[in-house]
């Protein structure tokens, strides 16, 4: 009996020890094809990476769960360059910006960084990066940070959202946050999916995230899932949706606090932050808020369909006096 336990151990310590290593590789891996493409701020210890590119008034852009800078440097922030000074931001723990909880903790505990959190240090970087007044535009979980950045500041001139969350929703997250935001399932389901998942579920997550639209030519070679499957970034991102709602629920009773123009943009279809439940609400919520609603599309408007989503940023940029 004592034989065939040791064996066991020895045989689990073998299985762990070749996840961990399939892990790493790939996290290099992702490393060597996707480098920063901005410069890294330092905000009290925290490496935030940002990217500017275009003159003009100020724009900062924040993207949503799962993704990093490179979502809008795939084509949309050159749309905006030639009228606006654009400023691309990793949120923490996605992209190439440091996790906001103590490294020693990045495993075991379910510590993440909440929207307001995540706007203080966002501000704090495009503060050292001389942004000034700018219009905070946030697509999908993006969307809750710009409206923190209007709660926590009053120096902004405004918020666009993107199919982004505002409200709090009803039921309880699939099994991917739930298992992966928990303590257990950071620490061993994590690695499995960061040293194993296929191509193939790559592709049919980007795919689902767009529907009913597709992808554009060239997206997934140019966003780094990779990185994204590295085992920090997918542990902060569980942690930061699995542990949403609390915050949104806080926030959404103090939205009529906020008094910049705030233009939304979300489509119909969109299945991942459904208009009736988030966006919809925002005009009684809100004084002035106006929501445009694009028929018959997804959840990847400045995808899809960026002439509406700049036509939101200009308003914005009219109606705080900025053109």
């Amino acid at each position: 009996m004592k034989t065939v336990f040791i064996l066991m151990v020895v045989l689990a310590l073998l299985i762990i020890g070749m996840v961990q290593y399939f892990a790493f590789k790939r996290e290099r891996e992702a490393a060597e094809a996707f480098p920063p493409t901005g410069q890294m701020i330092d905000v009290d210890g925290v490496r935030v990476h940002a990217e500017q590119m275009g003159q003009g008034p100020d724009v900062v852009l924040i993207h949503g769960a799962s993704g990093n800078t490179r979502d809008f440097t795939f084509a949309f922030a050159d749309m905006l360059s030639d009228r606006y000074r654009v400023t691309i931001l990793d949120r923490p723990g996605l992209g190439w910006t440091d996790q906001m909880a103590p490294a020693h903790k990045a495993v075991w505990t379910t510590a993440h960084a909440g929207p307001r959190a995540q706007a203080r240090l966002l501000k704090g970087a495009t503060d050292k990066l001389g942004v000034i007044n700018p219009i905070v535009v946030g697509h999908s979980f993006g969307g809750i940070v710009s409206l923190a950045w209007a709660l926590e500041f009053d120096d902004l001139a405004g918020v666009v959202s993107i199919a982004g969350v505002a409200n709090p929703w009803p039921g309880e997250l699939g099994w991917f946050y739930k298992v992966n935001g928990a303590a257990w399932g950071s620490a061993f389901v994590v690695p499995m999916l960061s040293a194993f998942a296929p191509q193939t579920y790559v592709n049919a997550t980007v795919a689902s995230i767009f529907e009913p639209q597709p992808a554009p030519d060239g997206y997934l070679d140019h966003v780094g899932a990779a990185l994204t499957l590295r085992r920090e970034s997918m542990r902060a991102n569980a942690r930061q949706v699995n542990w949403l709602r609390p915050h949104v629920v806080e926030m959404s009773e103090q939205y009529d606090r906020i008094d910049v123009p705030v233009e939304v943009v979300h489509g119909d279809a969109d299945t991942i932050v459904p208009l009736s439940v988030h966006s919809a609400k925002l005009p009684d919520q809100i004084e002035g808020a106006n929501v445009t609603v694009l028929q018959g599309v997804g959840h990847m408007p400045q995808h899809s369909h960026p002439e509406a989503v700049i036509a939101a940023i200009d308003r914005v940029a009219a109606r705080a006096g900025l053109r």
